[in-house]
C-alpha cells in the first residue's frame, strides 16, 4: 500500500472510494455530489485500487472447492472443473453428489444452440438427469446418443431414456441410437450402414459439447446389474494391453493412450477421432474405484472438463 502522497491528496481519492463501495452511489450520482466529471469520477477509482485504499477479495462459499477446481485445471490444463462435496468410500453417495454438481454444472455453461452429446451408460449421469432443472427456453438443437445400450435389453431401453429426458429438459430434438453397444464386426458394419444410424453418426461430427462417464475396467455394480456386455476374455485382453479406463468403451492406457484392441471393431458408437474433436468434453465420474480412469482420461485429453468429487480431485493433485 501506498501512501507516500500528502494525505490531502487521498482525502478525495477515499472520500470517492466509499461512495462509491460503501454507500453504493452509481458514477454519475458521485460526480453531481461532488461537482467534479464522471471521468475524474472513474480516475479516482482506479487510483483507489491503485493504491490499496480499496482492495479486492474474493470469499468462496461455504462448501465451495474452488481452491482444487483451480488447482486441477492449472496442473492439467481443463478447460473447467466442479468439485462436489461427497462423502467418502460412499459410492453411492459419490454418483449422487457428482451427478447433482454435474447438473449445477450444465445449468450453467448451456446458452443456447448447443447440439450435445451423451453417453447411454452412466450411473452418474442418470443421477444427473434427475435433478436437472428444465430450461424455460431451449437450449440445445440436439441431443444425440453417442452410444448403443450396453448390456440386456433393459439396459438399452434406460440409454434412450437418458437422452430422451435430456433432450426433454434441454429443448433439444433428441437423436436416438437404437442399437446394442457391442455386437459382432459383421453386425456393427451392417448398423452403421442403415440410413437412421447413418444420420446420428454424422451429427457426432457437429457436437459442441459430450457428457460421458469414465468407466473402469473393474465394472460397476450397475453395470453388473445389467449383465454386462463386456466378457470377461474381452476384459483380460484389455488388461494385458494396460487399459485402466474407458470413455464410450473407447479403452485407453495409464497415460491416456488409446489401447487398439478388437473391442474397437465391435463397438457401435462414437470413434476416438471424432470424440476428441468435440470441443468441450465433460468427464462425470468419482470414487476410488474410478482414481486411475479419471487420471488417464486427462492425461490422454479425452475429457478437458471433470466434474467429480473432493477425494478423486484429491489424488489428482498428489
Amino acid at each position: 500500500m501506498d501512501y507516500a502522497q500528502p494525505a490531502s491528496r487521498l482525502r478525495l481519492v477515499t472520500r470517492v472510494a466509499r461512495m462509491y463501495h460503501e454507500q453504493g452511489l452509481k458514477q454519475p450520482q458521485i460526480a453531481e455530489a461532488l461537482h467534479v466529471s464522471q471521468a475524474k469520477v472513474s480516475r479516482l477509482l482506479k487510483k483507489a485500487e491503485d493504491l490499496g485504499i480499496v482492495r479486492v477479495m474474493i470469499v468462496p462459499p461455504a462448501g465451495g472447492h474452488s481452491d482444487l477446481e483451480e488447482a486441477l485445471v492449472t496442473r492439467y490444463g481443463l478447460l473447467d472443473a466442479v468439485v462436489a462435496d461427497a462423502p467418502a468410500g460412499d459410492e453411492k453417495g459419490i454418483t449422487s453428489a457428482v451427478g447433482a454438481a454435474a447438473a449445477t454444472y450444465l445449468e450453467d455453461v448451456l446458452l443456447g444452440h448447443e447440439r450435445i452429446g451423451i453417453s447411454s451408460w452412466s450411473e452418474t449421469l442418470l443421477a444427473m438427469v434427475t435433478v436437472l432443472s428444465r430450461r424455460p427456453q431451449p437450449v440445445a438443437d440436439t441431443v444425440a446418443q453417442v452410444i448403443g445400450g450396453v448390456g440386456i435389453p433393459e439396459a438399452q431401453v434406460q440409454a434412450t431414456r437418458l437422452t430422451e429426458q435430456l433432450a426433454a429438459l434441454t429443448g433439444g430434438k433428441p437423436l436416438f441410437l437404437p442399437t446394442p453397444g457391442v455386437v459382432s464386426a459383421a453386425l456393427r458394419d451392417a448398423m452403421l450402414a442403415e440410413p437412421y444410424v447413418t444420420h446420428v453418426v454424422e451429427a457426432w461430427k457437429d457436437l459442441t459439447i459430450l457428457l460421458a462417464g469414465i468407466g473402469s475396467l473393474d465394472p460397476s455394480p450397475l453395470l453388473q446389474r445389467s449383465g454386462n456386455a463386456i466378457a470377461d476374455a474381452d476384459q483380460d485382453s484389455l488388461r494385458a494391453l494396460g487399459a485402466v479406463g474407458d470413455i464410450c468403451l473407447r479403452f485407453f492406457d495409464a497415460e491416456g493412450r488409446h489401447v487398439d484392441s478388437d473391442l474397437d471393431l465391435r463397438v457401435v458408437g462414437i470413434d476416438p477421432e471424432t470424440l476428441l474433436a468435440v470441443p468441450r468434453r465433460v468427464g462425470v465420474a468419482g470414487g476410488a474405484r474410478k482414481h486411475s480412469a479419471v487420471r488417464a482420461a486427462i492425461l490422454g485429453g479425452w475429457v478437458n472438463v471433470l466434474v467429480t468429487d473432493v477425494e478423486t480431485a484429491e489424488s489428482l493433485l498428489t
